[in-house]
């Protein structure tokens, strides 16, 4: 049985039928809304081919913007077709390119920075639950820091799973974290770091949530992008400023030359740091982090917002926040050393001629 539907990316083929929802909708409407969602970044079909989805299976996005990206691919379980961009019309086995993913082998997701072997399972009542904890958890960077790789991810995904059941969009879930980072602001100015702490927390949890609640509901938007992405890289420094304030109501406050040293070095450092990853970005058309194994491993502790909150919670716990601030801007120092070495090493091996390589293409390549 298939039936196929009209979209804006062109024609879908959706084979056999699921009545079990995943993430509060039936797959067809899951897969529906990953063609509108590709089409609506760019993606077209090839002439004279259609999107191929099985119904029975739930699998990783990452299949279909593959699918995408070469057009007569299709990927398999054995030889049960999964998805693929296939000749209109035709038994989709005979595709020009068919892969079958049952063998095991790795794929590497440059989007979420990790490689690992894409998801693809049967849907059905029995599975659903263990299905939504492997699209949640398969949503997640393999290249972040210490907090969102190993401390919130099961809380995110309670989270998440009460956000689809509201119907909750992400961007409700932004504007609730958005509220709760201003909050944290200015319980920073007012010497009141606990509380801002707690309000800071919960807004970095809700930082995960908004963005896992899009992918696994298929409910971005560009503008919910652009305000996530946004308030991520312009609150730190400001948190850093009024912590650094709010030192009056415990009597600690910095001098005028060591505050004024502490600013220079958080806020240059912070802004340098994202200057150094956009540069390696834009000449080397990679992530930073994702060269080598080392820079994947350095990315865990670098000096983003999440791990100089653990440096400040740790200073908190000794009632020295003054401490922690000023401990925090060192890491920042040495984080940027660290960027500006590597950002030189990296220009130093292409003018040797040799290729700039993330490990991880490397590691797919031998798989």
């Amino acid at each position: 049985m298939s039936q196929t539907i009209t979209t804006t990316l062109g024609p879908v083929r959706l084979l056999g039928d699921n009545p079990t929802p995943i993430w509060g909708m039936a797959n067809a409407e899951r897969n529906r809304r990953m063609a509108e969602s590709a089409a609506k970044t760019g993606s077209t079909l090839a002439a004279g081919h259609e999107l191929l989805f099985n119904l029975t299976y739930a699998f990783d996005p990452l299949l279909l913007r593959l699918v995408l990206e070469t057009p007569g691919t299709l990927f398999t379980w054995g030889s049960t077709p999964i998805v693929g961009q296939v000749p209109q019309g035709v038994d989709p086995l005979t595709a020009p390119t068919v892969i079958d993913l049952s063998d095991g082998r790795k794929l590497y997701n440059r989007q979420l920075r990790k490689l690992e072997q894409p998801m693809v399972r049967v849907l059905d009542p029995a599975t659903r639950r263990a299905i939504e904890r492997q699209s949640y958890f398969g949503a997640y960077k393999g290249v972040t820091d210490i907090l969102t790789k190993y401390l919130w991810p099961e809380l995110a995904l309670v989270l998440t799973r009460i956000a689809a059941q509201l119907r909750m969009t992400p961007n409700m879930v932004s504007v609730i974290g958005v509220t709760l980072c201003l909050l944290a602001t200015w319980l920073f100015a007012q010497g009141m770091f606990w509380t801002g702490f707690l309000s800071g927390f919960i807004f970095m949890v809700l930082d995960t949530v908004d963005g896992k609640l899009a992918r696994c509901t298929i409910t971005s938007s560009k503008w919910g992008n652009v305000i996530d992405h946004g308030v991520d890289l312009v609150h730190p420094p400001f948190w850093w400023y009024f912590w650094g304030t709010g030192l009056a109501y415990w009597g600690l406050s910095l001098s005028t030359r060591a505050f004024t040293l502490v600013m220079v070095a958080v806020i240059a450092g912070y802004v340098l740091q994202r200057l150094i990853e956009g540069m390696f970005l834009k000449d080397f058309r990679m992530d930073i982090h994702v060269w080598r194994p080392f820079d994947s491993r350095f990315r865990l502790i670098t000096a983003r917002r999440n791990p100089n909150m653990v440096i400040l919670f740790v200073s908190l716990l000794f009632a020295r926040p003054d401490i922690g601030l000023i401990a925090l801007a060192w890491w920042t120092v040495i984080s940027l050393i660290v960027h500006a070495v590597r950002l030189a090493q990296a220009y130093a091996v292409r003018r040797s001629g040799k290729a700039i390589i993330s490990w991880m293409d490397e590691a797919e390549a031998a798989a």
